[in-house]
């Protein structure tokens, strides 16, 4: 084991913001320190909090544990380097430079209201006075153009230096990106997961966001192949969960957690939030009927040692303002303001 051959294995860690290119040839590898049975790995990056640093990080311990298997330990530090034009362009990420926080939404089964939380949430946070921007990446059932009433809309394209770029839909305060912009009214997308995982990391990496605080990606349901390349190839900082209370719904959030939590992804739980946690009917306001059951959400927060963000009430007027493309978030009624209090929480866990 020599430095030059240390060096060689780490040109298989690719960049999964440009994955025919890896750290050695963009500059990203600062040293490699030998030191008897244990390396130390320096990093440099552009960004003084580059949310790929820890996947990167990860899939250096690995590369070299499985190249060098008598290796005892490896140490892996990062550091900022002087950020250039270059060094930007060259990674291929100088659409999202700008954004602060890029959180997948995620659930671990389909009917939990995963969209209609990411898309309130989007709203809430703009609300709140962030800049705020949702991409669809539910490349099978896409829901922000009819929940936001963008139906219709087809975003502009531009090329820049050989390279197209896609300008966002806005509308409340949101920038806005769902692959249903592109597909024709009523058609079934039938894609096999390497077509939709490419599909998908265009939704983010393609798309001329500006300056964010918060990108949120409302992911597929499940924890599927398609769900583990896109969390690889998409720089997430970390996910909020989606689910119901009731036990099916709840098996399925461990799923989700587990493959978050992979020693190989490794990102962050923001926490859970649990949807449709009780019946409270327009009449009886103050009323509330726990038809799903009662704190499995909470319940399964405790279980897993993580928050729980929220638990928002299952009313009427939520699926109603979602159907005639008026979300919740935007009134200032009992259903916008616990999405406004979802918003205030996540925000505040960002800052810790």
């Amino acid at each position: 084991m020599t430095k030059e051959s240390i060096i060689e294995s780490l040109k298989q860690v690719l960049h999964p913001g440009k994955s025919n290119k890896n750290i050695v040839d963009l500059g990203l590898l600062e040293d490699v320190i030998l030191k008897d049975e244990r390396l130390v790995v320096i990093l440099a990056f552009p960004q003084n909090r580059d949310p790929l640093a820890e996947y990167i990080k990860g899939s250096v311990r690995a590369t070299l544990f499985r190249s060098f298997p008598d290796i005892k330990d490896v140490e892996v530090s990062v550091k900022k380097k002087e950020k250039t034009k270059t060094v930007v362009e060259d990674l291929g990420l100088d659409e999202i430079n700008d954004i602060s926080h890029i959180i997948g939404i995620a659930s671990g089964k389909g009917g939990v209201g995963k969209s209609t939380v990411a898309v309130n949430l989007a709203i809430a946070l703009a609300r709140l006075g962030y800049k705020v921007g949702l991409t669809d990446a539910d490349v099978y059932g896409p829901s922000v153009p009819i929940m936001t009433q963008t139906e219709g809309a087809l975003p502009e394209v531009i090329n820049e230096n050989a390279k197209e770029v896609i300008l966002p839909i806005e509308k409340y305060g949101v920038k806005w990106m769902s692959i249903g912009y592109f597909a024709k009214p009523g058609q079934a997308l039938i894609w096999r997961g390497p077509m939709a995982c490419s599909a998908l990391k265009q939704m983010v990496l393609q798309i001329r966001w500006g300056h964010l605080d918060f990108l949120l990606v409302d992911m597929p349901p499940g924890t599927g192949d398609i769900h583990i390349s896109l969390v690889q190839d998409i720089p997430l900082e970390g996910a909020v969960i989606v689910s119901t209370p009731q036990a099916v719904a709840l098996a399925d959030v461990e799923k989700g957690v587990d493959m978050f939590r992979n020693k190989d992804i490794n990102r962050k739980i923001f926490g859970l939030v649990e949807n449709m946690a009780w019946f409270s009917p327009a009449e009886l306001p103050d009323n509330k009927y726990y038809i799903f059951g009662k704190d499995g959400g909470k319940e399964m927060a405790d279980k897993m040692s993580i928050p729980l963000l929220a638990q928002i009430p299952l009313v009427q007027s939520i699926r109603e303002a979602g159907d005639k493309g008026e979300p919740a978030a935007l009134s200032d009624g009992a259903d916008g303001k616990a999405f406004m209090d979802l918003a205030k929480t996540l925000v505040d866990i960002t800052k810790r």
